[in-house]
C-alpha cells in the first residue's frame, strides 16, 4: 500500500503506560464517507542484514528477472526451500503478542478483547487449504464471489496460513517437509494515553466507531516499545479497530498496519556489535470489525474485515522481514495508492482481495445500524508470491488453469487478471 505498509509490533515486558495524559471527555465521533476510507500499509525502518543469529531465522536468495536482466537478492524468514533437506526445512519463528489497550477521545480500545479471535484465525490455528467456500469477485468493488480449488497440493494439509503460503510460493506442497510456524507467546499488556491533539473518533457509514490516530505519533509510540523486545522472535503488536491518518488530516484515513525493523549495533555501534548485531523485526496491525469496511452481505470491500490486515503484514514480513528486499518496479490498478512502487510486498497489490477461511464466533452479529456484513468466516487477505515480482513462471498447480500458473495463493479464485501474469513494470 503506498509506501506504507501496515505492520508495527515490539513485545514490552510491563504494563506501565506510553503516554499519560488527564481523563477526556467523550467525543462525538465523525461521519467518514465510504469514498475516504481506504486501506493502507506502511513499513517503519530497514536495515542492512548482517550475518548474524540475533534476529529471527532467515535465508538469503536471488533471481534474474529477465525482463530488466537484473539479478535481484533477498532475504526471507524460515529455511531455504532450494537447499534444505529434512527436518531443517520446519522451521518454527516465535511471535510474541502484546495487546494494546489504547484510550483515545474517552473511549477505550481494548486489543484483550480481540486477542482470542486473533489466536482462533488461520493465522495461529489449523486448516485445510486445499478449497474455500467464497473469494473476492473481480469487479470494481471486490465482492463477494463463489469458492473453489484453493491450494490443491496442500488438500489435506492441516496449516497455518502462513505456512500454507510459503509453501505455495516455494512449490513445496504435498508431503514436502518444508514449514514456516508461527508459535505465539501472549506478553504483557500495555497501555497507551492518546493526547487530545493526535487522535479522535470516526464513524463508518454502517455505524461502527472507531479510533483514528496520527501515525507519525502512533510510529513512535510503536518504536519505543521494541527496546525490550527479543529480536529472534517476531514481536506482534494487537489493537482492536484502531486506524491511523496522515498529513494531519483526519479523513486520511486509514492506515491499519505495518511492519519494520529495528537494528541494534549499527551505526555508530556498529564495531561494537562484532557482526552479530540485533535486528529486531515487528510488526503492528488492528482486528477490524465487519462494518467498518465490508459492506453489507457480501458487497463491496467484502474480505476487508477481522484479520486482513494482520494476514498483509506477517506475510510482508515472511518475504521482506528487513524491510530491504528491492526488485524492478511494479504498478497495478487494483492497489493505485502505491504508485510506482519497488519494494517487494506481496500485499500491498492484493490488499482488500482475500478468501473465505476457518470458523469465526467473534462479533458476527448486526452492524449497529442493523446491516450483515460479518459472515462467520475469517478474512485472509490474498498474497502474491515470489514470480510475480521477478517476472518468472509461477508456481504450477493442478486447478490452476490461465496462464503463467498461480502468482498468488488464490491462483484462479484471484479473478484480476494482472495476477495471472507476472507484475507490469513503470516508472
Amino acid at each position: 500500500m503506498t509506501n506504507r505498509h501496515l505492520g508495527f509490533l515490539a513485545a514490552l515486558f510491563s504494563t506501565a503506560a506510553i503516554t499519560a495524559v488527564s481523563a477526556q471527555k467523550a467525543a462525538e465521533p465523525q461521519l467518514i464517507g465510504d469514498s475516504q476510507l481506504k486501506a493502507l500499509s506502511t513499513t517503519s525502518g530497514g536495515a542492512d542484514v548482517l550475518p548474524t543469529t540475533r534476529t529471527v531465522p532467515h535465508w538469503w536468495g536471488s533471481t534474474l528477472d529477465p525482463h530488466d536482466g537484473v539479478t535481484y537478492g533477498y532475504n526471507m524468514v524460515g529455511a531455504d526451500p532450494n537447499n534444505c533437506t529434512g527436518t531443517a526445512c520446519d522451521v518454527t519463528i516465535e511471535a510474541d503478542i502484546t495487546p494494546v489497550i489504547v484510550h483515545v477521545a474517552g473511549r477505550t480500545y481494548d486489543g484483550n478483547n480481540v486477542l482470542q479471535a486473533t489466536l482462533k484465525s488461520p493465522q495461529f490455528a489449523l486448516n485445510d487449504y486445499g478449497s474455500t467456500t467464497a473469494a473476492t469477485n473481480g469487479d470494481p468493488g471486490s465482492t463477494r464471489g463463489p469458492g473453489g480449488a484453493l491450494s490443491q497440493l496442500d488438500a489435506g494439509n492441516q496449516l497455518q496460513l502462513q505456512d500454507a503460503t510459503m509453501r505455495a510460493q516455494f512449490n513445496q506442497t504435498g508431503a514436502s517437509p518444508y514449514h514456516v510456524r508461527l508459535h505465539a507467546n501472549l506478553l504483557p499488556t500495555v497501555t497507551i494515553d492518546v493526547p487530545q491533539n493526535q487522535g479522535t473518533l470516526l464513524r463508518s457509514g454502517r455505524g461502527v466507531v472507531f479510533a483514528d490516530v496520527d501515525i507519525s505519533w502512533w510510529a513512535a509510540q510503536i518504536q519505543n516499545l521494541e527496546t525490550k523486545a527479543d529480536p529472534t522472535h517476531l514481536a506482534v503488536y494487537l489493537t482492536d479497530d484502531v486506524l491511523l491518518y496522515d498529513s494531519n488530516d483526519i479523513f486520511s484515513c486509514c492506515v491499519i498496519g505495518f511492519h519494520g525493523t529495528k537494528a541494534a549495533g549499527l551505526g555508530n555501534g556498529r564495531s561494537k556489535s562484532n557482526g552479530n548485531a540485533a535486528v529486531q523485526t515487528f510488526a503492528w496491525a488492528s482486528y477490524t470489525s465487519p462494518g467498518i469496511y465490508a459492506r453489507p452481505n457480501g458487497g463491496t470491500v467484502w474480505a476487508l474485515q477481522d484479520i486482513h490486515a494482520l494476514s498483509h503484514e506477517i506475510a510482508e514480513w515472511a518475504d521482506d522481514p528487513f524491510v530491504n528486499n528491492w526488485v524492478e518496479p511494479w504498478l497495478t490498478p487494483t492497489a493505485p495508492q502505491y504508485g510506482c512502487t519497488n519494494i517487494l510486498e506481496t500485499g500491498d497489490p492484493v490488499v482488500g482481495i482475500g478468501f473465505a477461511q476457518g470458523t469465526n464466533t467473534f462479533r458476527q452479529g448486526p452492524n449497529p445500524n442493523g446491516t450483515q456484513s460479518a459472515d462467520g468466516y475469517y478474512h485472509p487477505e490474498d498474497e502474491v508470491l515470489l514470480p510475480w515480482f521477478m517476472r518468472t513462471p509461477s508456481a504450477a498447480e493442478p486447478n490452476q488453469t490461465t496462464a503463467g500458473g498461480r502468482y498468488t495463493l488464490m491462483g484462479d479464485l484471484n479473478r484480476y487478471a494482472g495476477f495471472h501474469v507476472p507484475a507490469t513494470g513503470c516508472n
